[in-house]
């Protein structure tokens, strides 16, 4: 009797991802202000640094001011200046987290959070605290009390959840669905986000209304569109180098789904987490004329900052280098090979 050998499947050279621009349906907008406030804030970001130049044309390829520019695009220049620097610099903590230890990270957490708890009376000296102080200053004169606190909390949020993230990556820990979810809507910076639309927006929203399930059901939508769609876009420099903080991966343990699948599955939550969105925004309840007219603004903020995260996606060079608008076109990503 002869025996067949199994021929092994071919590792996958190329995924399709979801199709989440024509999904979207919420309009986007773009600030008149966007070149000025982006230019302005490179500057910003790059006076007294040691960056190399292909670090500095990285950032110039991120195209961080353009997002900002539509995810708060009736914002005034003052206020649009801060957000695009808060942007800039939020990128390049997210680019030190990603290659720090949780050492490394707690220290960078006590510089930041130290500006932001006292800025009258901090005196940094690590850049990171420097740059913390500066755009906190600006954003305390006319940012309500509520919204600096909510800046304040959920940035602190966000490095406890960095920290939690960077022993998972030193441990090779691959958390559950649920976990990664929890954890994920701290790791990407979007709640400070949030914060920022009232603050570009001069709204001055009380408790009551923020922690409001509705608001909070839409806020984590937005979130998670934003997160979600993030780690479809980002999958193939992260699985290059071997990073395993992404929704696919996780997806692709629990479920023991192949690639293509599980790409297939984040894309679906991804679609229903717009869904889900368009939908609590039918349900939003009344608190009088003036309070809803600012929680329109509000949530219209939200709505920007998903159609514009999704836009920008293709049109930086963060995700897909030069070939964005391609990728946009066919959907087709080839995997980049494993760096040892």
């Amino acid at each position: 009797m002869s025996s067949i050998t199994a021929t092994p499947t071919p590792p996958l050279t190329k995924i399709l991802i979801p199709d989440l621009v024509s999904h979207c349906t919420l309009p986007i907008k773009c600030s008149r202000h966007w070149k000025q406030a982006s230019a302005e804030s490179k500057k910003w970001l790059f006076k007294g640094d040691n960056l190399s130049q292909k670090k500095r044309d990285a950032f110039h390829g991120l195209k961080a001011g353009y997002l900002t520019s539509m995810c708060y695009p009736d914002s005034g220049f003052p206020q649009l200046r801060v957000c695009c620097d808060f942007m800039n610099y939020l990128f390049h903590l997210d680019n030190l987290s990603d290659d720090m230890n949780d050492r490394g990270t707690l220290g960078t957490a006590v510089n930041v959070l130290d500006a932001l708890y006292h800025p009258g009376t901090c005196r940094p000296v690590s850049r990171v605290g420097i740059m913390t102080r500066d755009y906190w200053r600006r954003l305390i004169v006319t940012g309500s009390p509520g919204a600096q606190q909510r800046f304040i909390e959920t940035f602190d949020m966000f490095f406890q959840a960095v920290t939690q993230q960077a022993m998972d990556r030193a441990d090779g820990v691959i958390p559950d669905l649920e976990s990664y979810i929890s954890m994920r809507r701290d790791t990407s910076g979007c709640k400070p986000c949030w914060a920022l639309i009232e603050y570009a927006n001069n709204l001055d929203l009380p408790w009551e209304v923020m922690d409001d399930p509705v608001i909070r059901g839409l806020g984590e939508a937005a979130n998670d569109l934003v997160t979600w769609s993030n780690d479809i876009f980002s999958y193939n420099v992260e699985q290059s180098k071997g990073d395993t903080h992404n929704m696919i991966i996780v997806v692709q343990k629990q479920e023991g789904l192949d690639l293509q699948s599980a790409v297939d599955f984040v894309g679906d939550l991804c679609k229903q987490s717009i869904d889900r969105f368009l939908q609590l925004r039918e349900e939003l309840p009344s608190w009088g004329p003036e309070l809803d007219r600012q929680v329109n603004v509000y949530v219209g903020g939200l709505a920007n900052w998903i159609s514009g995260s999704l836009k920008w996606s293709f049109e930086s060079e963060r995700y897909f280098g030069k070939s964005g608008l391609n990728v946009k076109k066919t959907r087709v990503v080839h995997l980049l090979p494993r760096r040892d």
